[in-house]
């Protein structure tokens, strides 16, 4: 019987910020202010990506993807984090809260790989440009995406899987702000170390391996920089990374606290924090920096709406 207690796998209550109390309001407004501005954001960059033809390069290729990306990222966790700052019934059925962390996780490897092949294109830009046409064509651009979609998809499989035959019994709240893997495991009732083991070797490979890559591809980037004699030359190579650099950094510093551990045992405000900044802030702060910084970027956009305003006259 103990196996097989699923009468309580019905539902799950996530409690979400259970001591935010009367800043409550306050924490909605900004979260949905932060989640249009990340919508917005990254559908305009996306937009402007393929609309212009001065953008149809490989780079703008990959940012288009991570927008786009970044769009159904943010759609599996903040609407559910909105509702439940407003509801005071909390709760979310097993099948959904599964549903949840396998996108969630589907959609996280995908961006650690994609943000891998935007490293790999500024060093093929920069270490090797008289190659980096006939190398980085549109069919592999294309493959690239499609191929970071894919293995990102793959990934979790076996993790939920792991988790939908747990057995689950009695006390069903989620002490996290969305269903993710480590709050799970800690409400079932059975000896789960398998899982922590089979959770750490699948993000330990996804995260480092990914991050490693990312690494190396920016060492040797500097090395060439540094060696372009003049500073404006120097300047323009390093600009065309930073952007990159600084997602990279924050998306990977975060995640990598939240997933590389073995025990159970965790701050709850530290992981709630953490989820905070890459369920949320990361998303946000992409279209700032590849839009803010990008000069390229800013003159596409400029260049759209005046097509805007020149067309619609002639609609009257």
């Amino acid at each position: 019987m103990e196996g097989h207690n699923h009468s309580s796998l019905a539902q799950f209550v996530l409690l979400g910020f259970p001591s935010v109390g009367h800043v409550r309001g306050w924490l909605f407004v900004l979260m949905l202010l932060a989640y249009l501005f990340t919508i917005c954001g990254n559908m305009l960059i996306f937009l402007v990506t393929r609309l212009d033809v001065a953008l149809h390069t490989p780079m703008y290729h990959f940012v288009s993807v991570l927008s786009f990306l970044e769009l159904w990222y943010t759609a599996t966790t903040i609407p559910k984090m909105l509702a439940n700052l407003l509801s005071e019934k909390k709760t979310i059925s097993f099948a959904g809260c599964l549903l949840q962390t396998y996108f969630f996780h589907s959609l996280g490897a995908s961006e650690c790989y994609l943000l891998t092949a935007m490293a790999y294109d500024r060093y093929l830009a920069i270490c090797r440009p008289l190659h980096y046409p006939t190398i980085m064509t549109t069919t592999l651009c294309a493959k690239m995406a499609v191929g970071c979609w894919t293995c990102g998809f793959l990934c979790p499989i076996s993790e939920v899987i792991l988790v939908s035959q747990l057995p689950f019994c009695g006390y069903n709240e989620i002490q996290h702000i969305f269903c993710d893997f480590p709050p799970l495991l800690s409400l079932a009732c059975k000896d789960t170390s398998t899982n922590v083991v089979v959770d750490f070797a699948i993000n330990a490979f996804i995260i480092l391996i990914t991050f490693l890559f990312i690494m190396v591809s920016y060492v040797r980037i500097i090395g060439a920089v540094l060696k372009i004699k003049t500073a404006i030359g120097r300047k323009k190579a390093f600009s065309t990374c930073a952007s990159h650099l600084t997602v990279v950094l924050v998306f990977f510093g975060s995640i990598t606290f939240m997933y590389l551990r073995l025990k159970k045992s965790y701050s709850l405000t530290l992981d709630r924090t953490l989820a905070v900044v890459y369920s949320v802030l990361t998303p946000l702060i992409n279209p700032i920096i590849y839009s803010l910084r990008n000069k390229e970027l800013i003159k596409a956009i400029k260049r759209i709406f005046q097509k805007g305003r020149k067309a619609s006259p002639t609609h009257h």
